[in-house]
């Protein structure tokens, strides 16, 4: 059976995710493809990571690597460099606030009017609840009941919101004057990776005076960017396919090597990055578990690593006993009208520690069950069958093309994924290098599909024979 034609695209989220894709399938003014995108937020581009305010919450990623299209490397330096204040660093290897970079997003959306991509973009203010697919197409229902139908659908819904359980839980990006929390009260900070320093630089922003305390398993803290270069792994050095084991002391085998010549491990780590997503693809499944259960912390504070300046103000706050981290597993959580009394247990210790907060934010990371969404949209597939959850339960299923893997283990014609909600796939799909690559790939494939590849390239053909006549 033909894969049916398309000329109509409902993104459902106007996060980082959702606008590097709508730019894709827009930026070509000889397409006819239109899309619709719909976001709950006022504003498109920003999403969790970068609608904050703080301008002390810099990009984990250098400048230089941010730029929201893989065939334009220096896209984010030079728009830096044409702001009217200029470019807030003295060269691409810097790191901006995550404000500024939301800014550039919104911005990509903005220049299409330039191209006569606006006419075929409409942006809707609202929450997706429904997401149906049928023989004819897709509708995406929101919230207020309006709804909207159209030839496929593609989930950028990004990172999913930490769910509330009792009144002294907030959310992490949610201030805690915003929600009555008094600044002598002890926050408890459950993980200590960046959403905890970003937290951090935000209560000492904002004049809190409790303690603060992060628990985390193992209590380590991601590590801080270095002024290094990439190393050159060949393909051939990869033991693709081997185990987590032989992996692992591959990689560790690598690095010291690289250390005792005099480099840098984080070199070693990011010329490890363009192979990231093939080492997991074909990662054996007992060694993802094992990795997922045993590795994965020491991997994300290697891998996901914080702005030096963000590492400075972290460290002060440590040393003055402002922040203290420890090594430990929450047990029990009993809440009362004002405050909660936290029982946990130290790392190494076989009885209870407690501890009364006015506070607990949830920090503990990105990977999170589908099965326990907090978004409605994701939920309505899942209950659907229109989707499933992966075996490790960290994302939805997807193929390699994107396309969404229903409950009886079909592959949509008509919905996809990208960004965050594909790491069970590619793990390494929640920083922007990653994403901007799967949307530009999964772009040229849908509009290859919508009929027009086609017929611009019989154009582009007839125009070289009248040049040529």
């Amino acid at each position: 059976m033909n894969a049916p034609a398309w000329q109509h695209a409902i993104i459902i989220g106007g996060g980082a995710s959702g606008v590097l894709l709508a730019y894709q399938l827009l930026k070509d003014p000889a397409s006819d493809l239109s899309v619709t995108l719909i976001e709950r937020r006022p504003e498109i581009g920003r999403g969790v990571a970068y609608h904050t305010g703080n301008p002390e919450h810099l990009l984990n990623v250098r400048v230089g690597n941010m730029s929201a299209l893989p065939d334009e490397p220096e896209h984010f330096w030079r728009w830096l460099c044409t702001r009217p204040d200029g470019p807030m660093c003295p060269d691409p290897y810097c790191f901006v606030p995550r404000q500024i970079y939301g800014d550039y997003l919104a911005g990509l959306i903005e220049s299409l009017t330039s191209n006569g991509g606006a006419a075929r973009l409409a942006v809707v203010q609202g929450e997706c609840v429904s997401v149906q697919e049928g023989p004819a197409g897709v509708a995406a229902t929101l919230d207020d009941g309006r709804r909207f139908t159209g030839d496929l659908a593609i989930c950028a819904t990004g990172h999913d919101a930490a769910a509330v359980n009792f009144h002294c839980q907030v959310d992490p990006w949610t201030s805690l004057s915003a929600v009555g929390v008094d600044r002598l009260a002890t926050v408890l900070i459950l993980g200590s990776g960046l959403t905890m320093a970003d937290y951090v630089l935000s209560l000492l922003r904002n004049g809190h005076q409790g303690p603060i305390v992060a628990l985390s398993r193992r209590g380590l803290l991601a590590k801080g960017h270095r002024r290094v270069d990439s190393l050159r792994i060949e393909e051939r050095e990869i033991p693709f396919g081997a185990s987590i084991t032989v992996l692992l002391r591959w990689f560790r085998q690598r690095a010291e090597a690289h250390i005792a010549g005099g480099g840098d491990w984080r070199s070693v780590i990011d010329g490890l990055r363009p192979f990231t997503q093939r080492l997991w693809l074909q990662l054996p499944d007992a060694s993802k578990r094992r990795f997922l259960e045993h590795a994965r912390a020491w991997w994300d504070v290697h891998r996901h690593r914080m702005a030096p300046e963000v590492e400075h103000r972290l460290g002060e706050a440590i040393a003055a006993r402002r922040v203290v981290v420890i090594p430990g597993k929450l047990s029990a959580v009993t809440p009362n009208e004002r405050e909660a009394l936290v029982r946990f247990r130290r790392r190494g210790c076989t009885e209870l520690s407690e501890l009364r907060v006015g506070a607990i934010v949830d920090c503990t990371g990105l990977v999170k069950d589908p099965a326990t969404s907090s978004n409605p949209a994701v939920r309505s597939l899942l209950e659907q069958g229109l989707a499933r959850v992966d075996p490790l339960h960290i994302g939805i299923e997807i193929g390699t093309d994107c396309a969404i893997v229903a409950r009886n283990g079909s592959s949509s014609q008509r919905l996809f994924a990208i960004g965050p909600l594909t790491r069970a796939a590619f793990w390494e799909i929640i920083a922007i290098p990653d994403i901007r690559n799967q949307c530009a790939e999964l772009a040229a494939r849908l509009i290859e599909r919508s009929g027009q590849t086609g017929q611009r390239r019989d154009a582009q053909a007839s125009n070289l024979r009248d040049r040529a006549v």
